[in-house]
């Protein structure tokens, strides 16, 4: 069975491009209030999960209240697995919901759950997550100036902006391209709309980014709270070929984990939390001006970690 990859929320789960990526395991118990059920039932729930599929990757988003954050933590806690990886995703709710897909895509691949977890932080990087807005005066996900900010209150005042993968905000004006920082690769991108039309999003800008594809879906719940607004369109672009995405995931370095012994990619272990080995070397080497100078001349080229 391949690693079981669950989310927090039904809108964290977008539909499948193909027939072959398993589909998402939705905690019920993560739901809020009675409705969730308390930590009882998220112990049932992940615990079911390992013993069906031997790991499990919990996608959440950083965002999430703390309390379920807390339950999920201790309900991993609690069973003493190490086959639990909670990845906490800081991505807008639609990106977040991209990221889940791309992990469900790679899960039926043939890397071990260590690398698929540690994967999500690698291909975060790659997803371009962002909205226009009816408002950017409640907006604190994005820096805001303070011309945007008092032109935010003006009638019929519209913003594009680009959270991830680096911030960008641009008031528009007539249907032109919006001028966000474009991907350097084809994308697909999903568009969700809100209380403002997505015609913006589908022409200009799938125009501008070169995009594949557009996927149109229902707006998350949690998006007007992260965005600070209900007048929006969501939207987020990703590499839609699985392919590129294993040759991605697979052209970065392995190691073990000195704890619980999976493979990971990146300098941390998503399962048990350490550092890798290679993390923890750099960071208790001594400063450059304590080195010996013999160092200098055989210094290699590390890998950067992200």
């Amino acid at each position: 069975m391949p690693t079981a990859v669950a989310v927090t929320s039904p809108e964290l789960v977008l539909p499948s491009p193909d027939r072959h990526t398993p589909p998402a395991a939705i905690l019920q118990s993560a739901e809020p209030g009675e409705r969730g059920g308390g930590l009882d039932r998220t112990l049932a729930e992940i615990h079911t999960l390992v013993e069906q599929h031997g790991h499990v990757l919990v996608v959440h988003p950083a965002a999430a209240p703390p309390a379920l954050v807390h339950r999920l933590h201790a309900a991993r806690a609690a069973l003493e697995t190490d086959r639990l990886a909670l990845v906490g995703v800081d991505l807008p709710p639609l990106g977040t919901a991209l990221l889940a897909l791309q992990l469900r895509q790679l899960s039926i691949c043939d890397f071990s759950p260590g690398v698929l977890a540690s994967a999500a932080r690698l291909l975060a990087h790659y997803l371009h997550a962002g909205a226009v807005l009816g408002s950017v005066a409640r907006l604190d996900q994005v820096p805001v100036g303070l011309k945007a900010h008092a032109k935010s209150w003006l009638p019929g005042s519209q913003f594009a902006v680009l959270a991830r993968p680096e911030p960008q905000l641009v008031r528009l004006s007539g249907d032109q391209d919006p001028g966000l920082k474009a991907p350097g690769f084809p994308t697909r991108l999903v568009v969700a709309e809100g209380g403002l039309p997505a015609e913006r999003v589908t022409g200009a800008l799938a125009r501008a980014w070169h995009v594949r594809e557009v996927t149109p879906t229902k707006l998350p719940a949690a998006s007007a709270d992260w965005w600070g607004t209900s007048k929006l369109t969501e939207f987020a672009a990703a590499i839609p070929d699985i392919s590129v995405l294993y040759q991605l995931v697979s052209s970065v370095r392995r190691e073990e984990c000195h704890w619980c012994g999976l493979e990971l990619i990146g300098d941390r272990c998503a399962f048990c939390a350490p550092p890798s080995s290679g993390a923890a070397q750099k960071a208790q080497r001594p400063p450059m001006s304590a080195r010996p100078h013999q160092w200098h001349a055989s210094r290699r080229t590390e890998e950067t970690s992200w």
